[in-house]
Parts: structure tokens; sequence; C-alpha cells
């Protein structure tokens, strides 16, 4: 079920890249493991699975020791608490979750202390629901221009959760407007010689190929991958 699984959603990340004119090598999808077993996670990776997205970091610390043997990336792709940023910094290859100067702060100092430049998102809250975390768009340039001076971060892009809604095509916006918000930052990047921005990591299980129209970098699938599919 896994492979069967995991060939169709290559197959439709393809066909929604090819629609808008976009090379499907371009688009990395996570698999995001929460409530998953090792044994899932190694199947998942026998079927070519490169990387794999975790949303509590004590859950993925059990499961991290237990697959040091197998080459995957490893995302923290859930809200991040800064007395968690010691384990997460030691494990984690790419945090898709940075939504304050605070968290930043803590990310960087814990990486300092292994000698690691840690990569990171900012999370953005582009659907500006009150439930989901993120920076609200107008503040995510702010928070950029604060986070570019820590020496042991590297900011990559931007990560965004649109709403969840029957219809997918809801969810289009929320794609658009992180995009829109990347050229901003990408244009003030410009400006003080730091590398642009070139992630976006947007799209779940039930919306991926939309937001693959709209420009992602990164889907963050689970549930499409590890569950029968109806289609």
């Amino acid at each position: 079920m896994i492979s069967n699984n995991i060939v169709r959603i290559k197959g439709l990340i393809d066909r929604a890249a090819q629609k808008r004119n976009r090379n499907p090598g371009d688009i990395r999808f996570v698999c995001v493991t929460k409530g998953r077993s090792p044994d899932q996670i190694r199947e998942a990776a026998r079927c070519g699975v490169a990387d794999v997205g975790e949303n509590r970091v004590q859950e993925a610390k059990g499961k991290y020791q237990l697959l040091k043997d197998i080459n995957i990336r490893w995302h923290m792709v859930g809200h991040l608490q800064t007395n968690k940023v010691k384990d997460a910094v030691r494990m984690f290859d790419l945090i898709h979750s940075v939504d304050s100067l605070k968290l930043a702060k803590e990310i960087d100092a814990q990486a300092a202390k292994i000698n690691k430049l840690q990569d990171v998102l900012i999370e953005v809250n582009a659907s500006g629901e009150e439930t989901k975390f993120g920076a609200p768009p107008p503040k995510a340039l702010d928070l950029v221009k604060d986070m570019i001076g820590l020496q042991h971060i590297k900011l990559l892009g931007l990560m965004t959760m649109a709403p969840f809604v029957k219809d997918k095509e809801a969810t289009r916006p929320s794609f658009r407007k992180l995009r829109q918000l990347q050229v901003e930052i990408n244009n003030f990047l410009s400006t003080v010689n730091y590398e642009p921005s070139t992630v976006l990591s947007m799209g779940m299980s039930h919306d991926y190929e939309v937001a693959v129209e709209e420009g992602a970098t990164m889907v963050r699938i689970g549930t499409a991958i590890f569950e029968e599919q109806n289609r």
C-alpha cells in the first residue's frame, strides 16, 4: 500500500508541476510520520522516501535513535517550544516552524553550542486563522530582518498551513500569498547580500497538488502515504 501510494503521489506532483511548466524534480515531498511506527518509516524509506517530518520532538527522539542506520533527512514540521530546541537542533536537518525572534535566538544559541549551522524556515500564518501558529504576513519581513544577523541559523524559506477545507481550491489564496511574500522577502535579501529564499514548504495530503501549482518546493504528506486512498 505504501509503495502504491508513493507512486500515485509522485505522479500527481509531476502532473501538477507540468501544468505550470515546472520541473517536477524541483519538488521534494516530506513524509510526515506523526503516529507512525519505525517499521512503517523503514518501509517508506525502502520505497524511496528520503525526507521524514515529525510534529513533536519527544516522539521524534525515539524514532531518531532507532532509525540511525538509514539515510533520511529529518524535518521538524510542528510547533516548536523553546524548551525543546536543544533536542530539536541535535536531530533535525531542517526546522520548518520558526515563528518568533525568541525561538530563532534559542535555536541559534543551541546550534552554536554544537557548532552547527541550522537550516530553518519561517512559519507564516497565511490564512489568518486564529487557531494556527505562524507569523502574520505583515510581520514576516520584520522577522527576517531580525534573524539574518544570527550566526548559527540559515534561512532557507517559508512554510505555511492552508485552511483544512473540503474544496481544495479554497487553499489556493494562502499558497499564493506565501509565494508573493517570498518575492518581497527576496527583494530585501538582495539588498543585504543574503542568499535568496528558495524553499516554499506548503501543501499537505489534501491540498498538495494545488500547492505545487502555486510554487511549493516542499510538500508535507502523511495520511496519503500511510492510509488507503479512494482515488
